[in-house]
């Protein structure tokens, strides 16, 4: 296993986060690599989701580590069977750190996706793990949180402060 770069918004690839992820059709040695790869790197910064255009492959997989005792899921070719319900919450990205933004999601949704063995599974999440797989399946469609954002980003010091509910769109 090996760490990967994060794209971050304004490298000099970081036209990967804003172009669309083709699907995946060979399940072979080195997608599981790329999968061991994103895995690591996503401990690594901390994060619970990461899509493969973020470390510059355009390819439709993304890792998360949502709930730690349910371990890590690897989706591929994922596809919305089915979304629900509403919540504006706030969100984050390792390819924008240290800044989040309120975003609005389905709090529920049913996915249909592929393993590393190419086959087929669904799976069905509500909360953050809902808010997870909306927000990697997103970079692979070349959609960034930050063009979902209602009202502005704010720095990750103003929510640890405890000032997140008393930020205004004029503040912020």
């Amino acid at each position: 296993m090996a760490l990967r770069n994060i794209v971050k918004i304004g490298d000099a690839g970081d036209f990967a986060l804003h172009s669309q992820a083709r699907e995946i059709k060979r399940f072979d040695d080195r997608l599981k690599t790329l999968a061991e790869d994103m895995i690591e790197t996503m401990h690594k910064g901390n994060g619970i989701g990461l899509a493969a255009p973020q470390v510059g492959i355009l390819k439709r997989i993304f890792v998360m580590n949502v709930i730690p005792e349910e371990g890590n899921f690897v989706i591929i070719n994922p596809e919305f069977l089915d979304k629900s319900g509403e919540n504006i919450d706030y969100e984050g990205c390792l390819s924008l750190p240290g800044m989040y933004g309120k975003v609005k999601r389905s709090d529920y949704v049913k996915i249909r996706y592929q393993d590393l063995n190419g086959d087929t599974h669904e799976m069905e999440a509500t909360d953050l793990k809902a808010r997870c797989i909306q927000h990697e399946n997103d970079h692979l469609d070349g959609i960034m949180f930050t063009e979902k954002t209602i009202g502005k980003l704010v720095q990750e010091s103003q929510l640890i402060e405890g000032n997140s509910d008393e930020i205004s769109d004029e503040d912020s």
